[in-house]
């Protein structure tokens, strides 16, 4: 009897360890690869350096550092053996012939197959593809239509049929309402890709005349975008929850000229700069007399200095936090973050990350 007892104890032991969410700590990185050795490697899952260039149907490097560098981060794999090297394309202005481009059932198939060539030739483990957006509109003047919903599902099919199971395929979503509406067929593409890194800042961008939380958790005004609110979406959308990794913002977006009525929150201004993480502290001195806020409805911190009518919107340790609890609670695949360089290399946003995750 005791023998059962005791083999039944260790089966639910094995079932319990079996279970256990592995999250994935997802690092952005535009960086050179002699930067990357100060900041805690060991504590991510995956870096995607950002990003590789498509000339005409050819995956390829934009110059000979470009291509350097990523020979240097996949030497990192021997030290960690938990880190995947992963490249990306397309970003913000970076992807003009998207659209045209991957229309075209041929070149496809080209860029699938140059792409594992690639892969093969350099010991890259993944493809991220960043096109913004596809069918809707995205960097001002890049052609967008409404057949690129079904272009980008095909050449996700494309590349999933050369890579095999060998490769990784993720996507950067845009974190708002009508890109998850009009621009992926999600039921289509979500077999096909490992996971799909959410873009749940730069919610209320640069272009805006009115300040706003850019990076927020959670909404609670009409019109306004949120990670819960993308989260929930694709959840109802029947998107496995662990392949959906929420985005946080390393850097703050900073606005002028704004009122003072409820702390600079909600009000007209306009976009002025961006501000890395790692500099938070010689930005926010006592010069400027930034006063520190928190939404606890948004979860989401934010800064205005009454003297110089700035406002600021940023992820921090606690917003961080808020995050990942959300990560947890939801069985999400885990964080994702633009990018590795805003942090600071010891003590920084990384951190809070990991120690939050293995609570």
């Amino acid at each position: 009897m005791k023998k059962i007892l005791l083999a039944g104890f260790l089966f639910l032991q094995f079932v319990s360890f079996g279970q256990q969410q592995h999250y994935k700590v997802i690092a952005y990185y535009t960086g050179s690869a002699d930067s990357i050795s100060k900041y805690p490697i060991q504590q991510l899952t995956h870096i995607i350096y950002s990003f590789l260039k498509l000339q005409n149907d050819t995956l390829g490097f934009r110059d000979e550092q470009q291509q350097q560098n990523l020979q240097k981060l996949v030497l990192l794999k021997k030290d960690h053996p938990q880190l995947k090297i992963m490249v990306s394309i397309g970003g913000w202005g970076g992807c003009a012939s998207c659209s045209e481009l991957f229309a075209s059932a041929v070149q496809r198939n080209m860029i699938a197959k140059t792409t594992v060539e690639l892969f093969k030739k350099y010991d890259i483990d993944g493809l991220d593809l960043d096109w913004e957006y596809p069918a809707i509109e995205g960097y001002p003047g890049h052609k967008f239509d409404s057949t690129d919903k079904n272009n980008f599902t095909e050449l996700v099919k494309a590349l999933r049929k050369e890579m095999g199971n060998k490769y990784l395929i993720s996507f950067a979503a845009g974190g708002f309402i009508n890109y998850l509406e009009r621009s992926i067929d999600w039921k289509a593409v979500m077999p096909f890709v490992d996971f799909v890194n959410l873009m749940t800042y730069d919610l209320v961008g640069g272009y805006s005349t009115v300040t706003g939380h850019h990076t927020p958790l959670a909404d609670y005004m009409p019109g306004q975008e949120s990670a819960e609110k993308c989260v929930n979406w694709l959840l109802n959308k029947k998107v496995r929850s662990n392949k959906l990794i929420v985005g946080a913002a390393f850097y703050a977006r900073v606005w002028e000229n704004v009122d003072s009525a409820n702390h600079g929150l909600y009000q007209s201004g306009k976009f002025l700069r961006g501000v890395s993480y790692k500099n938070f502290s010689t930005y926010f001195v006592d010069s400027l007399e930034y006063k520190y806020h928190w939404d606890n409805k948004a979860k989401a911190p934010f800064q205005y200095s009454q003297a110089k009518k700035l406002f600021a919107t940023f992820d921090d340790e606690r917003s961080i936090g808020e995050k990942v609890k959300f990560v947890r609670e939801k069985n999400l695949g885990g964080i994702m973050f633009w990018q590795l360089m805003d942090d600071k290399p010891a003590g920084g946003l990384v951190d809070v990350i990991k120690k939050r995750l293995q609570k």
